[in-house]
């Protein structure tokens, strides 16, 4: 159980089990923000150049680990991105090598640098079966990208196309949805078994789809999947302070430069690489269930990864503080989610 005051909890390290955090002068910007909260974070590999192979996840952890400051202990997760033509070796290589911790699915052209995704899961099914043997997580995008189904439906469409038929198939297929954003997710991964798994972001919990119109435009509030009803930001509540063990937390924090969100064709992303934690925090005390923090946040994604929970703790406390406009990103800036509101909860 958490320690706390009516000033201050203390949990375990947490982790995130969905984190983009890009390469080279963009990703030195971003690291340490993440690595100030988290322990650990699941690793996504849609680079312009994708990372799918082992040899190509060893070479991005390497750049990830010297990019951190010194004395910051923080482990890369890493992930392979899986492809029509991704090979059952390359699947076998992967649950040996010790540091890559689950297959990532992009459907092709669902969000960024995701061209490369798969175009028919028919074409991965002797890869998966060999994940089902070796129990190597797959962790996927859970849209579809028919031009024909409605933005808000991509999720629950996704469910009846795609996740129904590969879990009838592949019933021990361990499976990590990630970015919960509607209640008909919510409800599946409730009604399911212990081989599915959910990740849910602060913005899905925080915010539902009028953020992103209010005042006009607010680019800094569109994300892939976009956020969803009133109903479905409840449901999502309910589920991350629920007990259920197969709910945890995956920020999906998605560095873009500022003026790639501000433009006519902008990019979807939101990102809390900088404040997650503090998001979270905001979210589970307006419920009254701080007590539940640390098991979404710190023990439930490790578990279900089968990771030991992490062994140090983190100390937020209430400290009001102003969320930044911009914070530096390589060359440009990035805008924070939620820029200028202000937060009661500050880890420390």
């Amino acid at each position: 159980m958490p320690n706390q005051t009516a000033q201050s909890i203390t949990i375990t390290r947490p982790d995130d089990f969905h984190l983009h955090v890009r390469d080279g002068d963009a990703m030195r910007s971003v690291l340490p923000l993440t690595a100030r909260q988290f322990g650990r974070a699941i690793i996504m590999p849609n680079l312009p150049i994708p990372v799918t192979t082992v040899a190509l996840a060893t070479a991005y952890r390497e750049r990830i680990l010297a990019a951190l400051p010194e004395a910051v202990q923080f482990e890369p997760l890493m992930t392979v991105y899986l492809t029509d033509h991704t090979s059952v070796d390359e699947v076998w290589k992967a649950a040996g090598s010790g540091y890559v911790h689950a297959m990532k699915l992009y459907p092709s052209g669902a969000t960024t640098h995701s061209a490369a995704g798969v175009t028919d899961l028919k074409h991965c099914y002797k890869v998966l079966e060999a994940m089902q043997e070796n129990g190597m997580p797959l962790s996927l995008h859970g849209e579809v990208t028919d031009p024909e189904v409605d933005i808000f439906d991509k999720e629950a469409v996704f469910i009846d196309r795609v996740l129904l038929p590969l879990r009838r198939d592949f019933p021990e297929l361990r499976i990590v949805f990630e970015h919960l954003s509607t209640k008909v997710a919510v409800d599946y991964v409730n009604s399911a078994d212990e081989f599915i798994a959910a990740t849910i972001t602060p913005q899905h919990l925080l915010f539902n789809r009028n953020a992103i119109f209010q005042g006009g435009i607010r680019p800094h509030y569109y994300c892939l999947p976009i956020l969803k009803t009133e109903e479905d930001r409840q449901a999502l509540v309910k589920a991350a302070t629920s007990q259920n063990k197969r709910f945890f937390a995956g920020t999906d924090s998605a560095p873009h430069p500022k003026e790639n969100k501000e433009q006519a064709s902008g990019s979807g992303g939101c990102f809390t690489g900088l404040h997650a934690m503090e998001l979270y925090t905001t979210v589970f005390e307006k419920e009254n269930a701080l007590d539940s923090l640390e098991a979404f946040t710190s023990f439930n994604g490790a578990d279900f990864y089968k990771l030991p929970r992490n062994k140090t703790k983190v100390i937020l406390k209430k400290e009001p503080w102003e969320i930044p406009a911009t914070l530096p990103l390589g060359s440009s800036v990035v805008v924070p989610l939620a820029y200028k509101e202000k937060l009661d909860w500050k880890l420390v």
